[in-house]
């Protein structure tokens, strides 16, 4: 099986309480793909300018990242976010967005990649994430991000979207928006009637839930000591969700729970550190070993249940 992502490449330039740094590689697609790496090959979709580095190329590919459909834009200049987070690290601020050549950035799929098996559109516009299922051979598991900008501006295309794709991961905020609804239960459901049969809310510490059409689930956060820079962690989660679906080659509920677990555990790992360097030395066992506690924190021992008088 093969695991496509089409989203942004980018320099971050980021201000926290443990520190700054400026002009990190970052972006949606990259994120996901050094999240997912750990489960298997990862193609990437995505667009720069000449002033992008062969040395992050190189960290990509190194990571089996496919850059076949990373275009380069000759005399352009790559996607550049700054932003600033505050003492609580759940707000944060943003400073600059300079979309520069992912303004117009158009997807095209290399022949290579249009028969894969699972797909994530990242956060974009609607018409452009459309553009990229026009492309596919095959009939993909498809999952699709979007964010509160084109729930406003772009609604009705992203209604459309919804009808075509397998499962939208979307935040509490987003949901509530998207569906007029501030119970996750019943947002969740209203979303699924657009058109997924699932859909993943992302709920920051108080963890993720899953609205699918075989039933619900609710998995806690992974309490951590020390968050350096969450940026990226929604995209770490998702490509740490889809690799393990990718690697199970399942889509039932369960397997979406187990897959949504590793997405927790992928995040948590992102957070650790500026930009992407929070996966800097972090093995295949460290990933698994996390994993272990996570899911002892979800076992219960067999109890008692009270006499109720």
């Amino acid at each position: 099986m093969s695991l496509v992502v089409v989203g942004s490449v980018a320099f971050d330039s980021i201000q926290t309480p443990d520190g700054a740094l400026e002009n990190a590689l970052g972006g949606s697609a990259v994120h996901f793909s050094m999240a997912a790496s750990y489960f298997g090959g990862v193609q990437l979709v995505g667009v720069v300018g000449e002033d992008f580095p062969d040395s992050h190329r190189q960290l990509m590919s190194s990571r089996g990242i496919c850059l076949d459909g990373l275009e380069v834009v000759t005399g352009g200049e790559t996607f550049r976010w700054s932003g600033k987070y505050f003492d609580d690290m759940d707000h944060r601020e943003t400073l600059s967005v300079d979309l520069n050549v992912f303004e117009n950035f158009k997807p095209d799929l290399p022949a290579s990649y249009r028969d894969t098996g699972f797909l994530f559109l990242g956060n974009g516009a609607p018409l452009t994430q459309a553009s990229v299922l026009d492309q596919v051979s095959s009939a993909p598991f498809t999952v699709v991000d979007t964010m509160d900008l084109w729930i406003d501006i772009a609604r009705s295309d992203l209604e459309a979207l919804l009808t075509r794709v397998d499962a939208l991961v979307l935040n509490d905020e987003e949901s509530q928006q998207l569906s007029g609804e501030k119970n996750v239960i019943i947002a969740g459901r209203k979303i699924r009637e657009m058109g997924p049969r699932c859909v993943i809310i992302k709920r920051g510490q108080h963890g993720a839930f899953i609205s699918h059409e075989d039933g619900e689930v609710a998995l806690p956060a992974l309490p951590l000591a020390n968050v350096v820079d969450p940026t990226g962690a929604g995209d770490s989660f998702a490509g740490g969700l889809m690799g393990c679906l990718m690697k199970s080659e399942r889509t039932d509920l369960a397997a979406l729970k187990v897959a949504v677990a590793w997405g927790t555990v992928t995040a948590s790992f992102c957070c650790q550190g500026f930009g992407v360097t929070g996966f800097d030395n972090v093995s295949a066992g460290d990933l698994r070993d996390r994993f272990e506690t996570y899911r002892n924190m979800l076992e219960l021992d067999p109890v008692e249940i009270p006499q109720i008088i």
